[in-house]
């Protein structure tokens, strides 16, 4: 197969795909793979088959397909394929929850300066990170990269990627508890898909309205939560979108349990491990056992409680995910105070108190935690972030947490 066959049937994937014909898509690009002697071809053919695996939520196959395609850019000799193909690596490995080695192929991508592609995909390269860093609860390196990723989607005026950067960014603030602004990024997105998604992807309008969904749900707006989470599943149904659909099953758990219709949610939940599972989502994982933790604590089943906790600490550990193992042990406490089991009551407080430290969850002007419940928080420009109300109250000349790190203790 000539260039210009090769680049004809690309193009015969490409409408098919986005016609919704997916395995077709596939089918016509799988034998691009096979049959093209044109590796330029081969290397953009791999890139449509990393993206629809990847929206699929066939991670296993995606990472696959990206390790093929960074052989075919050794290949090639061309720096810019090969600054692309480590940001393919390292959405695989962000997908699979492997956020370290995320980490690690994003530096590489910042490290590949000068090609003319790595400056259009610096934003991207941030994104990833940034999640990954969110992954890991690392929450100041997480903004930082976030901040980032906006400056480049701004300066290229690249709407599509400021979309998916306001989404994760609502998801930041979501888990720090800070509903106010965890609702406004996903509005912002949803903005940008009215003004300018015409001819985007569906799942850009998908993605708003589950984040939506989810700080709605946390601001107990649950009738506008379900509004969201409906479209958003909808969507994500007829696009055969597994991971999202998971996303939003596990959202309407959460309302139905805000509910307190347990009985409800249960099945939800159950529902949305089994595509978790299957998609090899283990952050996902850990979220529906919170979940699931917390119907058993409304019915008093508190040893089934347990057994989900234990699960999902096993998960979370595994991760590196510190958030959900301090709200592990903040259920264990309130389930030991319950049972009156104060020695295990103590252990998990300790540990509580060692994942607030570690994560430095607290306000460096006030010292009470952040995170604990519903807040306004504000970041100063080094990405450290305090209550909004201790800022405006106390002012700041620099950030008090960035000078207690650059004190360094003296000789004795």
């Amino acid at each position: 197969m000539g260039q210009d066959q090769t680049k004809q049937q690309i193009e015969k994937g490409l409408h098919l795909y986005q016609s919704n014909q997916t395995e077709k898509a596939l089918r016509v690009w799988m034998r691009v793979l096979e049959k093209s002697a044109d590796p330029a071809g081969r290397f953009r053919v791999l890139g449509c088959l990393i993206t629809a695996h990847a929206e699929m939520g066939r991670y296993k196959d995606m990472l696959k397909f990206a390790v093929v395609q960074i052989d075919t850019a050794r290949e090639l000799e061309d720096p810019d394929f090969l600054t692309e193909s480590y940001l393919n690596l390292a959405r695989s490995n962000e997908k699979l929850c492997e956020f370290q080695k995320t980490i690690s192929y994003c530096k590489t991508c910042l490290n590949m300066q000068g090609t003319t592609v790595s400056m259009q995909l610096n934003g991207q390269v941030s994104l990833s990170m940034g999640n990954a860093f969110l992954g890991l609860s690392v929450f100041q390196k997480a903004l930082e990269c976030f901040e980032k990723a906006l400056r480049y989607a701004h300066n290229n005026d690249d709407k599509m990627l400021e979309c998916r950067v306001c989404c994760s960014l609502g998801n930041f603030y979501t888990q720090i508890k800070d509903y106010e602004k965890a609702l406004f990024f996903p509005c912002k997105a949803a903005e940008l898909v009215n003004d300018y998604g015409k001819g985007w992807s569906l799942k850009y309008r998908a993605m708003s309205q589950y984040h939506m969904a989810v700080a709605y749900q946390k601001l107990g707006r649950l009738a506008d939560a379900m509004d969201c989470c409906e479209e958003s599943m909808k969507i994500a149904l007829q696009h055969g979108d597994r991971p999202l659909q998971a996303l939003c099953l596990l959202c309407f758990a959460d309302i139905h349990r805000s509910r307190r219709d347990v009985q409800t949610a249960f099945p939800r939940y159950d529902s949305s491990m089994s595509i978790m599972t299957e998609i090899g989502n283990r952050l996902g994982l850990v979220q529906v056992l919170l979940g699931v933790t917390k119907c058993w604590m409304i019915q008093k089943e508190l040893d089934k409680a347990l057994e989900s906790i234990e699960k999902a600490q096993e998960l979370a550990e595994g991760l590196g995910n510190k958030l959900g193992l301090l709200k592990l042990h903040c259920l264990c406490e309130r389930i030991y105070r319950t049972k009156e089991q104060q020695q295990e009551l103590r252990d998990h407080v300790v540990k509580f108190h060692e994942c607030v430290e570690e994560m430095e969850l607290y306000c460096g002007m006030c010292g009470e935690s952040i995170g604990e419940k519903n807040n306004q928080l504000q970041a100063l420009p080094c990405s450290h972030f305090f209550h909004l109300k201790c800022l405006q109250t106390n002012g700041t000349r620099g950030c008090p947490n960035c000078r207690r790190l650059s004190v360094k203790p003296g000789y004795v």
